[in-house]
């Protein structure tokens, strides 16, 4: 039945690509791509939301706080099962995958996409796996965009902005925020982007909110009612705030490397691995319970004006009314979390960091605020510390100050705190770039050179393939050859460089037209010069493996138009500058979204 419809819906979209010019069309499926990327929110949140409130009845009904250590062990199990026995054995993860895909796979990301993240985050995060449902969520829609371009034969620029869209709607379904939604998609996915683009995405956006809203029980999403007064008095804290929260980004973004490194490099099966990393989270969430699941319960709790309540049902109720025995828990609960994604997803779990970044910046902005007014310094707001925090940890972690500040601003109901969330994400943005070049989701893939960064030109060399350019059928010549030979193939051929080879066709050096023009002329020397006597040392040598990136910095270093290329230490060919740069300008136009 559903395949039906669906066959149906396929057709109408067909029809409506023949009648309208393709801007109206872009608009139609940018609001087709929001309204899937919505229903994906929806079945994520309301099944992650669904057991939540089942492992919460259960220990509030039976007192069995063992509940919440098991569900987890079981979610990590059932994921590593269905990554193995219905996805093939593999699994995208992270956002930085549709990074990869833009750059390297020309915007086309695989079908199962399309529900392998609901299924599989569906189990961890539902489960209690200690990671977030919102990278899984952007993979989705992302997903639905590159497939929906494909299915009706799209451009590469078309696709890469329906993968935008996608994305954008599914941030925006998540937290009901459309303006935060368009600027994660152009401020960390979309690398050049025109005003006319900033159109469909606002349209996908706005979709996937508005659906969020009429579908999904707004208890389910992260929102705000309650605000404290914003005094310009504590701007001087604010600041503190986000040197504080851009240290602790730099925290969790290396000591979640260091938990996935020591992961990747365990001997086990999946399985083992899976129950090993699990049973570790298992004892972690017993006795610090906040960390299971995406944790926006105990954001919310500690926004309000009773957050001891998170002490209950914990090993520390006992102390549930002692402020510094919650200012430990607290403190401790910050400096864990970063352990605790890191082996959910690690061990086999699936997940993102994005809700992990909000849990952090919550209790970071609790801890901060609550430790300085419980030593009788200041009286900070904490209502609203805790609020602007996850600002300075989101922009810190994923270097999306923008997104930081309008997510907040959004889910909050208002713009009350629009100053100090600027200034506690732009100083969080700064000091986690002073330490870490490339945001935690993208430095792994940049380090290879297969994901865009923020440097413009880097995300079009990295998409370039070295071995297109190279020139493989220039002539060559022989050292102990006279200049005779060579100026004879100069006037039957338009090379101007020739490579001198030996008899194992390794190079022994390189011939410019520049460097035997005052000779040519003289007969004398033409005839009684040999090759090797005039030859010269290249400055600069490429292999085939190395990426345009790092080709065009061995042009700069060389200050010469032509390089030569070695592949198993034999010469190979020759790469022009002028190609190269022609190759830029080709993908560059191809790749600008218009």
């Amino acid at each position: 039945m559903f395949k039906k419809y669906l066959s149906k819906l396929e057709t109408v979209v067909a029809f409506a690509q023949s009648i309208l010019t393709p801007k109206q069309f872009i608009f139609l499926s940018a609001v087709l791509v929001g309204i899937s990327s919505a229903f994906a929110v929806i079945v994520l949140k309301s099944f992650a939301h669904w057991v939540f409130s089942f492992a919460t009845y259960i220990n509030g009904i039976l007192k069995l706080s063992f509940i919440n250590s098991i569900l987890p062990i079981i979610g990590i199990l059932l994921t590593v099962f269905v990554i193995k026995k219905v996805l093939g054995g593999t699994i995208e993860k992270g956002t930085s995958q549709i990074l990869y895909n833009v750059a390297k796979k020309a915007s086309i990301i695989p079908k199962k996409q399309m529900y392998a993240q609901i299924i599989t985050s569906s189990l961890t995060v539902g489960l209690g796996g200690s990671a977030g449902l919102e990278s899984p969520i952007v993979i989705t829609g992302a997903a639905f965009g590159s497939n929906y371009a494909q299915r009706y034969k799209l451009s590469y620029k078309d696709r890469t902005l329906l993968i935008g869209c996608g994305v954008a709607a599914g941030v925006a379904a998540a937290f009901n925020a459309p303006i935060a939604g368009v600027l994660f998609a152009i401020e960390v996915l979309l690398v050049d982007v025109s005003i006319s683009a900033f159109t469909p995405i606002m349209i996908a956006a706005a979709t996937g909110a508005l659906v969020s809203v009429i579908v999904l029980d707004e208890t389910i999403l992260l929102s705000f009612k309650q605000q404290q007064t914003f005094d310009f008095h504590n701007i001087p804290f604010y600041i503190l705030l986000g040197l504080f929260t851009g240290f602790i980004s730099v925290y969790y973004s290396r000591n979640f490397a260091r938990v996935e490194h020591f992961f990747g490099r365990l001997k086990l099966s999946p399985y083992k691995k899976a129950l090993f990393g699990a049973s570790i989270l298992a004892v972690i969430i017993f006795v610090f319970p906040t960390l299971f699941g995406e944790g926006y319960e105990s954001i919310k709790t500690l926004s309000e004006n009773d957050p001891g309540q998170l002490l209950e049902n914990t090993l520390f109720s006992g102390f549930r009314n002692n402020s510094w025995a919650l200012l430990i828990f607290i403190g401790l609960t910050m400096m864990l979390k970063v352990f605790a994604t890191g082996i959910t997803l690690g061990s086999g779990g699936n997940g993102g960091n994005f809700a992990p970044s909000l849990f952090l910046g919550s209790y970071v902005g609790f801890f901060f605020s609550k430790f300085l007014n419980l030593t009788g310094l200041t009286k900070l707001p904490i209502s609203n510390f805790t609020m602007v925090g996850m600002a300075g940890i989101l922009s810190g972690l994923f270097h999306a100050p923008l997104t930081a500040i309008f997510l907040i601003a959004e889910i909050t109901g208002g713009y009350n705190l629009m100053i100090p969330l600027m200034i506690v994400a732009s100083i969080s943005f700064a000091i986690s770039k002073r330490f870490e070049k490339h945001s935690m989701d993208v430095k792994s893939l940049a380090a290879k050179g297969h994901a865009f960064t923020s440097n413009k030109d880097s995300n079009i060399l990295t998409t370039l393939d070295t071995n297109s350019i190279i020139q493989t059928d220039y002539l060559t010549v022989s050292p102990d050859q006279n200049l005779e030979c060579l100026v004879d193939l100069i006037s039957h051929s338009n090379q101007v460089i020739f490579a001198v080879v030996n008899k194992d066709k390794k190079m022994v050096g390189i011939v410019h037209f520049n460097t035997i023009r005052e000779i040519i002329f003289n007969q004398y020397r033409v005839k009684y010069t040999l090759i090797k006597e005039i030859m010269i040392q290249p400055i600069e040598i490429i292999s085939p493996s190395d990426s345009m990136e790092i080709v065009m910095n061995k042009f700069e270093n060389a200050k010469v138009v032509f390089l030569p290329v070695i592949k198993d230490g034999k010469y190979y060919g020759f790469i022009s500058k002028s190609v190269a740069l022609e190759a830029y300008r080709t993908k560059l136009k191809s790749m600008t979204i218009e």
